[in-house]
């Protein structure tokens, strides 16, 4: 019992992440009239409802409720977001910056997830393959970043 109050309690954490990513894309979406750009995040949208889905699923066969929050962190990031924009912080290299902080907080917090022993073995497949699809993400938004960089160089 005590395992799966724990276990839950990571899948919840991961749920909040996703649903965070989501918050986060949309929001960058709304920041860009760059068809790449809009068509990525949605793309990475997709990923963390899928993302989402699938973890719920876990949750629901524990018992719990799906979890549909989102975190502090989350929340404070969308701010950030926010008030860059605001401060003409649009810019596609300021946009891709903001996100691969968002895609950086989302690798910390499969990677912690991953630490925890007490992980049934298809949940912690489960996470596995969904750090390495979110690794690919960060990895595509740095790649984009950096040639940002590199072309106002």
């Amino acid at each position: 019992m005590e395992h799966t109050t724990k276990t839950a309690a990571v899948v919840e954490d991961l749920v909040k992440i996703n649903n965070d990513r989501i918050e986060g894309y949309e929001k960058a979406a709304t920041q860009t009239d760059e068809g790449d750009l809009k068509q990525l995040f949605e793309a990475m949208i997709t990923d963390s409802r899928h993302n989402a889905t699938e973890l719920n699923k876990y949750l629901r066969g524990m018992g719990e409720e799906r979890e549909r929050d989102s975190t502090l962190a989350g929340k404070l990031y969308r701010t950030w977001m926010d008030v860059k924009g605001s401060f003409g912080g649009s810019d596609r290299r300021a946009i891709l910056a903001t996100c691969e902080y968002g895609e950086d907080a989302a690798q910390k917090s499969y990677n912690t997830a991953l630490e925890h022993d007490f992980l049934p073995a298809d949940i912690r497949l489960t996470i596995s393959n969904q750090r390495a699809q979110l690794r690919r993400s960060h990895d595509q938004i740095r790649h984009l970043r950096d040639l940002e960089t590199v072309n106002k160089s």
